[in-house]
């Protein structure tokens, strides 16, 4: 077997040199992949955006701030990069002027991804970025999924009936067949709302619904244990919309809340995903025009590498 992709060494060229990548590992792109089994990807893309824009830019800031990310993890002690093999596959092609034709462009390079048994990374992005790749996740059989994130984004419509945007992208996943709502948890819910349409929808589909105060009072640890109960040994995608943090710690987003978790308890959450089939995740909605300071894309690349994590280490169960 060849040796696995291992990230440069900020002991080797200082973390602030050299061309930026995903944790700063080597960039395959797809039509040169072979033999990876993680392929962090970017979706430069926010044609779902309703109202504050700035997502197509996240992957780009993402990729400079994730220098900042060194190779083990802190408590678990997991280098992933000695576990699977893993790459910086660039970024999927997209159209910032067409809404269809992008989704239909992810689509397509993520079941050419996933037909080479790689498991996406992926950093968006709008939220919407999430539909096009549990098409491909899901394409054989639905996936469950652990959700984290302010909003369901189980809304049938906007502006009109228009199904496709930010906030309707798990509607559309579970009415297509990709997503088994019976196998996918909702954590964080908050803030102000247009109506109970989401939220009943969802119920009615067999959703479970995590409101914030509830994750606050039962804490981190029996919030996930229920997590793994819904999603069991099958199948799951992890999607990290960034406004599931507080705003103080992730201002650079385009539908903040205010009341939301902080970044400790989300890692204390992430930390949880050990052992499960996670074959698929996402970190959506940083938005770098309202954050130019990094601290927001910083904070979702660490989410990124806590499921990485777990990832690699499901990775290496399996290839025993």
């Amino acid at each position: 077997m060849a040796p696995f992709n291992k990230p440069v060494s900020g002991l080797v060229t200082p973390r602030f040199g050299g061309i930026a990548t995903f944790m700063r590992l080597p960039h395959v792109p797809l039509d040169q992949a072979q033999g990876l089994d993680i392929g962090i990807v970017g979706i430069p893309w926010d044609g779902g955006t309703t109202n504050r824009p700035g997502p197509r830019h996240a992957p780009r800031q993402m990729r400079d701030m994730s220098s900042m990310v060194r190779a083990m993890h802190q408590t678990m002690h997991i280098v992933p990069y000695e576990l699977a093999n893993i790459a910086d596959m660039g970024d999927c092609p997209v159209n910032p002027a067409n809404v269809d034709d992008a989704l239909k462009r992810v689509e397509t390079y993520f079941k050419a991804l996933t037909a080479k048994g790689i498991r996406p990374l992926v950093a968006g992005g709008d939220h919407l970025c999430s539909l096009p790749v549990l098409r491909a996740l899901g394409a054989r059989a639905p996936v469950g999924m652990i959700h984290f994130d302010a909003h369901t984004d189980l809304y049938d419509g906007y502006f009109g009936g228009f199904k496709y945007t930010h906030g309707t992208p798990f509607r559309r996943a579970i009415e297509e067949g990709v997503l088994d709502p019976k196998r996918t948890i909702q954590i964080g819910l908050r803030g102000s709302m247009y109506d109970l349409d989401d939220f009943e929808w969802g119920e009615k589909m067999g959703v479970r619904l995590v409101r914030i105060e509830e994750a606050m009072e039962k804490g981190p640890k029996a919030i996930m244990a229920e997590a793994r109960r819904i999603v069991g040994d099958g199948p799951v995608h992890v999607s990290f919309d960034i406004d599931m943090l507080d705003p103080v710690y992730a201002p650079g987003t385009g539908t903040p809340e205010i009341g939301g978790f902080t970044t400790f308890q989300a890692q204390q959450m992430l930390r949880e995903l050990r052992g499960l089939n996670i074959v698929g995740a996402d970190v959506v909605e940083v938005s770098p025009p309202f954050d130019p300071s990094g601290v927001t894309a910083y904070a979702g690349v660490v989410m990124m590498f806590e499921i990485l994590c777990s990832m690699a280490e499901d990775v290496a169960k399996r290839r025993k």
